[in-house]
């Protein structure tokens, strides 16, 4: 496993607040909101990249110890298996977070964010700033779900 740190989050300084794309019922953004926004996506990107640097070296010496199995009771094999398992999962699920962190900090500065992906239209400022790494609007997404 690599044991890089992620890559630094990409610079937003100087987003288009007024670019931003909001529902026909919302306000537009303000900087205060963007500035919530971009604080939580921060706090993300820190706390994947703790968890990230954790589980790499977690997954490295279940690696590295788990030999060829010969002579090991079964039960022990088989944990052993489960925790590597569940190490690369969990490293998985916060590579995809990561990666959902950036690019929603490229829309931020490309003033784009807001906007669904997959139909064009608006996703919401509430949804956003409760889930800023959305990239659907609710229809799309319960598509998406459905499927």
């Amino acid at each position: 496993m690599s044991s890089t740190p992620p890559n630094p989050a990409p610079s937003v300084q100087g987003a288009p607040v007024d670019a931003l794309v909001v529902k026909d019922n919302e306000e537009a953004w303000t900087a205060e909101e963007l500035q919530e926004v971009l604080g939580e996506l921060s706090e993300q990107r820190e706390h994947s990249a703790v968890i990230i640097a954790e589980h790499e070296g977690e997954l490295s010496g279940l690696m590295r110890d788990s030999g060829d199995g010969a002579g090991q009771d079964p039960a022990d094999l088989g944990a052993t298996t489960f925790e590597r398992d569940h190490e690369m999962s969990v490293l998985n699920n916060e590579r995809d977070k990561l990666v959902q962190i950036d690019r929603a900090l490229e829309r931020i500065a490309k003033g784009t964010y807001g906007r669904c992906e997959n139909c064009g239209e608006p996703i919401g400022k509430l949804r956003l700033m409760a889930f800023p790494r959305a990239t659907l609007c609710m229809t799309c997404k319960q598509r998406e779900e459905r499927r």
